[in-house]
């Protein structure tokens, strides 16, 4: 049986339909990443699905006893506990194992009590309930919030502040890593990677590709659908079209079906057309009884339910053109031992290697926010200086930025006024040229201030459009953009004569677009040649390399000058030494873990046994948690 199964579902809000008549089913297991145009009613059905609201008309049935996780997209107020700190949040996730480990602690003190009665009573009952605790994770839910809450950025020191001192985005964090935690049956995630940098997202995706429950997911995160979905469902406002596979193969499969139905309508309306021609000839000549035959069949074909077959539906998309006629020089961006940051505090963000940018390449830099990209973006539009070293720009550019933020805008303008502001031209050729960028009727007239973020980034990107430069310093570009928006601008960008260099947390664009990746993390900026996944792969390489115990790695062979050069110094055989040392403990104390699990698996109805294997199970797996922490810095110091 299905977890939801809903028929002839619609919604309303009073005289404006949502979504009509759809019908589907949530299997078991199932990764569902729900895909539309922004407003099509995709929030709307999670909302129904969770319970949160009811439907029009139509029914919708949830199997027997089913827990939901509901991540909403926005606005998280009332769903969590202000009161409490971090970690007592999460621990609400365990409820009842924390009330079990009371009964537990409880059934101890009664076992030693000098009343034989209760005793005897609470050692019956304390074998099962701590052989049931721990196969429920008893003595492991506390490692599980900490990799949850490390998972998702929050750091050891966020543990004891309340919810109430966190940004929306940290509360959406926060509950983000709680439903996780609580392992519902469907996890619902409404663009669950809006507040999370590359790394929690990868660790999302790692953690998802895990889970043993089902999810519906919607996301603007093309690569994060990538990784996790293994279906699609592409909703319109009156149907749900389901696609295997994830978003790639959706997009492949979406193409060929178009395609496919264009052709059957298409040669449908060829033989209407053709049969109405033979009837209008003949049905008032010789042939008129085949005439009235052929329409006899006409009519009925008409009117069968589901026979005609519809015209692919075109959605209302971007109509984006960037294209320039001035080239630039071929070396278009060099920097000389720069360090970027602000000159108020002259504490720098991260020190630059000497970068060479030639025309025609993408250049991605990525990073964790707050690292100092935009910061590098201004700096190369003149707005800062360095704090050191030298940036250049090239010959013959002319440079278009879109900022994250739409800096660049005036809230008091219209979007035909942004329009203008850069060309001059008659309020009718802007309408018509807002229009491509899905700005019809009033909405161009009205104040940059009230549009949404998908709106402004629309106004900002029709401006760029307008300017010919030559080289784009892109920051964030699909911000906010629905995917089809997205799919337009990455065919546009790869169709970019120019140079680009781009600052996006989105990998699918990254990925399509970029020739080099300036990865910037801690201070540091690496740079790699080549695609955004050959760049993964080779980090993920560099990092079991350095994982590789130092005993393990041959000597250095050459001249002598080298082999001096390669010896490692005297802090660095300390750190080997105390690493090889703390590896030979940690292996130690997986085996007593081990060792403990059987033995409590053997103890049987041992009442006193089971308890003390229990306290050194915990003891062994703190101390373990200690020695892995200790291993971690390190390597992390190497």
């Amino acid at each position: 049986m299905s977890l939801i199964t809903f028929s002839a579902l619609s919604k309303s809000y009073g005289p404006h339909d949502i979504f009509r008549e759809l019908s589907g089913a949530v299997p078991h297991e199932s990764r569902i990443g729900l895909v539309g145009p922004n407003g099509i009613g995709k929030t709307t059905l999670l909302r129904l699905f969770a319970g949160l609201e009811e439907p029009s008309s139509g029914s919708l049935h949830r199997a027997r006893g089913l827990r939901v996780g509901y991540l909403p997209q926005e606005a998280v107020t009332g769903l969590l506990e202000d009161d409490n700190t971090l970690w007592q949040e999460m621990l609400t996730a365990f409820a009842d194992l924390l009330a079990r480990e009371a009964e537990l602690r409880q059934l101890e003190a009664d076992m030693a009590d000098p009343a034989k009665a209760k005793r005897v009573s609470a050692m019956e009952k304390y074998g099962h309930l701590q052989e049931q605790f721990e196969h429920d994770g008893g003595y492991t839910y506390e490692t599980r919030i900490k990799q949850a809450l490390e998972g998702l950025g929050f750091a050891a020191a966020d543990y004891g502040r309340p919810i109430q001192q966190f940004s929306g985005g940290q509360k959406t964090r926060a509950l983000l890593a709680r439903l996780l935690l609580e392992s519902p049956d469907l996890l619902i995630l409404d663009e669950p990677t809006n507040h999370l940098d590359i790394a929690a997202v990868e660790w999302l995706e790692k953690f998802l590709s895990e889970w043993p429950g089902a999810a519906i997911i919607v996301s603007h995160d093309r690569y994060f659908l990538d990784e996790v979905v293994n279906k699609v469902w592409e909703i319109s406002p009156a149907r749900i079209d389901e696609y295997p596979g994830n978003y790639s193969a959706y997009v492949g499969q979406r193409a060929e079906r178009r395609e496919r139905q264009l052709f059957e309508y298409e040669a449908q309306q060829a033989f209407i057309a053709k049969e109405e021609d033979y009837i209008r000839r003949n049905i008032a000549g010789q042939n008129t009884a085949q005439a009235k035959g052929r329409r006899r069949r006409l009519e009925r074909l008409k009117a069968a339910e589901g026979a005609i077959i519809d015209r692919p539906r075109e959605l209302s998309t971007l109509n984006l053109q960037l294209s320039t006629n001035l080239r630039s020089g071929d070396r278009v961006l060099e920097t000389y031992e720069a360090v970027i940051g602000y000159h108020d505090d002259g504490k720098p963000l991260f020190a630059a290697p000497d970068l060479l940018l030639w025309r025609g390449e993408v250049a991605a830099l990525i990073g964790p926010n707050g690292t100092g990209k935009t910061t590098f973006l201004k700096t190369l539009l003149g707005q800062l200086p360095p704090l050191k070293g030298r940036v250049k720009l090239g010959s013959s550019l002319k440079i278009g930025y879109f900022a994250q933020a739409h800096e660049g805008l005036q809230m008091e303008r219209t979007p035909i006024e942004e329009i203008q502001s850069v060309r001059e031209m008659p309020v009718g050729a802007a309408r018509d040229y807002l229009a491509k960028f899905l700005f019809t009727g009033d909405a161009v007239f009205k104040k940059v201030e009230v549009l949404s973020g998908g709106e402004r980034g629309r106004v900002a990107l029709a401006k760029l459009a307008l300017e010919g430069a030559n080289f784009l310093l892109l920051d964030e570009p699909t911000n906010h953009l629905d995917i089809p928006s997205q799919e337009i601008l990455e065919a546009v960008l790869s169709d970019f004569e120019g140079t680009i260099l781009l600052v996006s947390h989105d990998r699918y664009l990254i990925d399509a677009l970029a020739t080099q990746i300036w990865s910037l993390e801690a201070g540091r900026l690496e740079t790699f040649k080549g695609s955004y996944r050959e760049f993964v792969e080779w980090r993920e390489m560099k990092e079991t390399k350095s994982q590789t115990p130092t005993s393990k790695i041959p000597k250095t062979k050459g001249k002598p000058e080298e082999a001096r050069a390669a010896k490692p110094s005297a802090e660095e055989r300390r750190r080997t030494q105390k690493a090889e040392e703390l590896e030979l403990i940690i292996e130690s104390l997986e085996r007593r873990l081990a060792e403990i699990s059987a033995e409590l698996e053997a103890a049987g109805t041992d009442v006193e046994k089971v308890r003390v294997l229990g306290e050194e199970y915990v003891q062994v797996e703190s101390d373990l948690a200690a020695r892995l922490a200790e291993w971690e810095r390190l390597l992390q110091a190497a």
